[in-house]
């Protein structure tokens, strides 16, 4: 009698269990019925681990310290909005694009900036000497923001002009993601640069992990990439503090990537970005720089806008930005992503592109480093290839770039992926761009993207197995909290 009632009184306390969670997953707000779904199947198919992984990863949380601590940065910050004049102005923008700057306006509060210098850097390795010629002129400040950074060649020579700057007198700050940068963080090249005099910060730390269900997700990082000299230089891109060997995951290299090096106002905004994690994460107050100053104008008329975004930001912010811009095309769009895993809206708008005639045409790697994300990427292409866009699989390395643009006037570059992680969990930066030199560079950069990858045709996905398109497909289902 006892064991039976022990076993009814188990059964009964799993049951409820497994309600709870379920209730959890449904009434948590700001999240897709989709994701409701999977995360509903997932409780349900694995009984404890279920409830387990929601625990681990159900929730969006950064831990109730961490969000008031960013959402008092970025209350600040929005006094310095709000006291700089003309907030709104859309100087420099073509009419037709108005609206995509507006949006962008509305996710971080700035406004497009003309007078902007912008150059398109060769290559990883040239991004790297480019940045360290610039550290090494620095006159003031220096900020470093990676979410990886390496004690490779690359990582080294950024570690060395950090701490030759800071030695003469010019104020550094480096922060970097705690997870991804993990190794150098614990290495001496940290402790070297701060006994150089740099103030180190990481980012999003670990401290207990077992604790961690309890003070914020492991697995929310700062994926971001910010680098602002003197307050007049910035860049901007896909690219880590690492070689394009990328030894970590040396079997996927080279890790091909797209960095831009601005001149101009833009760099305000991504000081102020940068500003606002550094005040999540110290007691210093942030800069009262205002961040949108005049346009230099002795410099191109290039505009630009910084858009930052992450967990205690809207929610959706960057899947209605990419989404704007797949519907803004008119004659041409070329998006390039390493993890392509849509939302919903998202994959019908780069169909739609398709369907009304515009030229669309989706670069990804052929090889990717995560084979979950890479099957799910592939149960969208059926779809896609439907809609007349074109996907293309890079073949030389893992194609780390993310970029879009469209029509040849109008470029989105950064660190966001089209993918949950950075519609949901990551800190990301990115710019949005009218300049014509700049978009028309990058679609060259794009163009050779596709001339060296294999274009993925009906045929080809009509002769997949049963067997492939079942992983693919069941792998897509975990979309949503992938």
């Amino acid at each position: 009698m006892t064991s039976t009632f022990l076993v009814f009184a188990g059964v009964i306390a799993h049951f409820a269990l497994q309600v709870a969670f379920i209730i959890r997953a449904l009434i948590r707000p700001n999240r897709q019925p989709s994701s409701r779904i999977a995360w509903v199947l997932v409780i349900l198919v694995l009984p404890v681990l279920g409830a387990l992984f929601y625990i681990l990863f159900g929730d969006t949380n950064i831990g109730h310290g961490r969000a008031a601590r960013y959402r008092k940065a970025s209350a600040q910050l929005s006094d310095l909005r709000r006291s700089n004049p003309e907030p709104d102005r859309m100087d420099g923008v073509a009419k037709r694009n108005r609206h995509l700057f507006m949006l962008g306006h509305s996710i971080s509060g700035f406004r497009p900036l003309e007078g902007n210098a912008a150059e398109l850097m060769v290559d990883s390795n040239t991004a790297i000497d480019s940045l360290v010629v610039d550290i090494d002129a620095a006159k003031t400040s220096v900020q470093l923001l990676f979410y990886i950074w390496l004690a490779d060649t690359n990582g080294l020579k950024v570690v060395e002009a950090a701490k030759r700057a800071a030695r003469r007198g010019v104020i550094v700050r480096a922060m970097a993601d705690d997870v991804g940068s993990r190794d150098i963080i614990r290495s001496s090249h940290w402790r070297d640069m701060e006994a150089a005099g740099v103030r180190l910060v990481r980012a999003l730390p670990v401290r207990n992990p077992f604790l961690h269900p309890f003070g914020g997700r492991l697995d929310l990082r700062n994926h971001r990439k910010i680098v602002v000299i003197d307050a007049h230089i910035t860049y901007c891109g896909s690219q880590n503090c690492a070689d394009p060997e990328f030894r970590i995951k040396a079997k996927y290299a080279p890790w091909v990537d797209l960095v831009v090096r601005f001149e101009g106002p833009i760099a305000l905004q991504n000081q102020a970005l940068f500003d606002e994690d550094w005040a999540a994460h110290t007691d210093e107050p942030l800069s009262n720089r205002l961040p949108n100053l005049p346009a230099d104008k002795d410099l191109p008329r290039g505009v630009a806008q910084a858009i930052g975004t992450g967990p205690t930001a809207r929610p959706s912010a960057v899947p209605e930005m990419f989404e704007a811009l797949m519907h803004a095309a008119r004659r041409e769009l070329v998006v390039t992503t390493p993890y392509y895993v849509p939302s919903e809206p998202m994959q019908s708008a780069l169909c739609s592109a398709g369907h009304r005639g515009v030229e669309t045409t989706l670069v990804v790697p052929k090889k990717n480093d995560s084979w979950i994300v890479a099957a799910a990427s592939r149960s969208y292409y059926s779809e896609l290839v439907a809609a007349g866009v074109r996907i293309f699989e890079y073949k030389p390395g893992l194609l780390h770039a993310k970029s879009l643009t469209l029509d040849d006037e109008v470029a989105l570059i950064g660190s966001a992926n089209l993918d949950r992680r950075s519609f949901d969990l990551n800190y990301e930066n990115n710019i949005l761009i009218q300049d014509a030199d700049l978009v028309s560079a990058l679609r060259d950069r794009q163009r050779r993207f596709i001339a060296e990858s294999q274009e993925v045709l009906s045929e080809d996905i009509a002769d997949w197995s049963v067997t492939r398109r079942l992983w693919n497909n069941s792998v897509a289902i975990l979309g949503p909290i992938l």
